[in-house]
């Protein structure tokens, strides 16, 4: 092989290979708890996935969560989308999957229909002192209880927590609250797949029914149990497909 003859193939390889469009990665949408954001889901890995976050919309006064999921859904552009929905985030998801056609829809401790609510919830549709009162300086008041409530094991939960707290939007967390108390859903979605934890102290384990059973997982488990949580992911997605 000549000289100029190497250089003039080597050449053309090396273009070949800057013009050779990059594999790209499907996207999996991902819906926050209560007032947080994609912080998160930090610690999760979606090998071959490209996460995107949809952030939460100010929501219309009485405005209905199957309105809500509509108009969040809008910002959704796959036409069978894969749904990771966290917390409230979940019964979004669940709404979501209810009025399009998805792939999957996973839930991270969170509920999939009313019947795995707690019974307790329901007080606040005759009693709704969430309503009534000034719901972030009750937050802020009951804030060491929250720490346990959520099961929080390290000083980097307990900060990103706090964060939250401050971020969260008073107005957007009252009417999330509203909605879960008198969410009245009975329908499952096809292809979803539930992963919930056996302290969670939000959505007790014993009122739900979940596919994927995280042994002592609490509400915040998406950050602690992380690693085990992206491999149920990856084995829900991946396998599935299989």
């Amino acid at each position: 092989m000549s000289s100029n003859f190497q250089k003039d193939y080597l050449k053309n390889f090396n273009s070949n290979l800057l013009s050779k469009p990059e594999k790209v990665q499907k996207n999996i949408y991902c819906i926050s708890g209560l007032g947080a954001d994609r912080r998160v889901f930090e610690k999760l890995k979606f090998k071959g996935y490209q996460p995107v976050h949809l952030n939460w919309l100010a929501p219309y006064k009485q405005e209905k969560l199957t309105d809500y999921a509509k108009r969040l859904a809008v910002e959704i552009n796959d036409p069978e989308p894969i749904l990771i929905g966290l917390s409230f985030g979940g019964i979004v998801a669940v709404e979501i999957a209810n009025q399009m056609k998805i792939e999957k829809v996973i839930l991270i401790s969170s509920t999939k229909t009313t019947r795995e609510i707690p019974w307790y919830f329901k007080i606040f549709r005759w009693l709704p002192v969430h309503l009534l009162i000034p719901f972030k300086s009750l937050l802020w008041a009951i804030y060491l209880p929250i720490n346990c409530f959520f099961s929080l094991e390290s000083e980097e939960e307990k900060k990103l927590l706090k964060a939250i707290l401050i971020d969260t939007d008073a107005k957007f967390l009252r009417w999330a609250i509203n909605r879960v108390v008198y969410w009245k859903n009975q329908t499952i979605p096809n292809n979803i797949y539930h992963l919930h934890g056996t302290s969670d102290r939000i959505f007790p384990f014993t009122f739900t029914e979940p596919d994927f059973t995280i042994e002592q997982g609490g509400h915040f488990m998406i950050m602690n149990r992380a690693t085990e949580i992206s491999q149920l992911i990856e084995r829900i997605i991946i396998n599935q497909n299989k």
